[in-house]
């Protein structure tokens, strides 16, 4: 029998203007976003339906605007009464995943990745550490370059693994601007640097991780109503302490993005639904998977309309 996943967006995909139209048609939505702003006690929707993108981009401002708009996109679906037998989130996404689960309150939730965007923000002094993506090499070859770097003492490792030939690099500078150079010459098709205010998922974040860990002690976690792809093994967790300790090694440990819609795909989910901003989970699952697959992307009233009528 063909099962549902949904998938939460990570930060990259936020843009001004996101969770507008919810806030504005959906009274759920509207309490939600307003929950935000009391929560957080400073004007988020205002950043979120106006940017500017600068501000809204960095990274304390991006993680909870994510999270709130994914949640708030989510309420409409539960409300049209489409659910899911699995949940995953690309690193961030992995919080609006765990509250759709059932294992952190939405409050719980925002609290925490407002302030592990804080965390990761202060991990690594600006113009330190770096992130590249490497278009056209494969995990292992390009593990050996990284790891070839490494014996010079220098941090440089995958971070996120999100289709084949699509890997992100991340770690100090250098690093990984020597890792960019041995990628061309073994004949990447691209090398992005990207635009980003740390070294995420790499060991250069455990002052965050540590920081976190801290945070994540006396929030209460439930056992998983409906199972959680990790990020950081690709496999389905449940149980309630397992989740809390996978979400402090997320911070150093790469995002297996990849493996967790191989693993979705063998549990046998055929519906992919990316619930909040943006398509950029819909398009790793169609490189992952071309054909046999539903995916649809739910971050408007139009466009979850659709998901209610070609699933139910």
């Amino acid at each position: 029998m063909s099962k549902v996943a949904f998938l939460f967006p990570g930060q990259g995909s936020q843009h001004a203007g996101m969770g507008k139209e919810l806030y504005e048609h959906h009274t759920k939505a509207k309490s939600l976003i307003d929950e935000a702003d009391n929560i957080l006690d400073y004007p988020l929707s205002g950043l979120m339906f106006n940017g500017p993108e600068e501000h809204l981009k960095k990274t304390e401002n991006a993680q909870p605007a994510l999270l709130t708009t994914s949640i708030a996109a989510l309420e409409l679906l539960k409300e049209k009464g489409v659910t899911p037998d699995y949940t995953a989130g690309h690193s961030l996404g992995e919080y609006s995943a765990l509250v759709s689960s059932g294992v952190l309150s939405f409050k719980n939730a925002l609290t925490v990745v407002r302030q592990r965007g804080l965390f990761m923000e202060e991990a690594v002094p600006s113009g330190v550490g770096a992130m590249s993506a490497i278009m056209g090499i494969e995990r292992e070859e390009l593990e050996t370059l990284t790891s070839k770097v490494e014996e010079d003492g220098e941090i440089v490792q995958l971070a996120n693994l999100n289709a084949p030939g699509q890997i992100v690099i991340s770690g100090a500078d250098s690093a990984v601007k020597k890792v960019e150079e041995l990628a061309r010459e073994k004949g990447a098709k691209r090398v992005i640097s990207l635009e980003v205010s740390g070294p995420f998922h790499s060991k250069l974040m455990q002052p965050a991780q540590d920081k976190l860990e801290s945070v994540l002690e006396p929030v209460p976690f439930s056992d998983a109503e409906v199972p959680v792809i990790a990020n950081v093994n690709a496999q389905e967790a449940t149980d309630a302490s397992v989740i809390k300790n996978q979400l402090v090694e997320q911070v150093t440990s790469p995002v297996y993005w990849e493996d967790t819609i191989r693993r979705l795909l063998a549990l046998d989910v055929t519906t992919f639904v990316e619930v909040g901003p943006g398509n950029v989970l819909s398009g790793l699952v169609r490189r992952v998977q071309r054909r046999g697959v539903n995916v649809y992307s739910a971050q408007d009233i139009e466009s979850i309309e659709k998901i209610v009528e070609n699933i139910q």
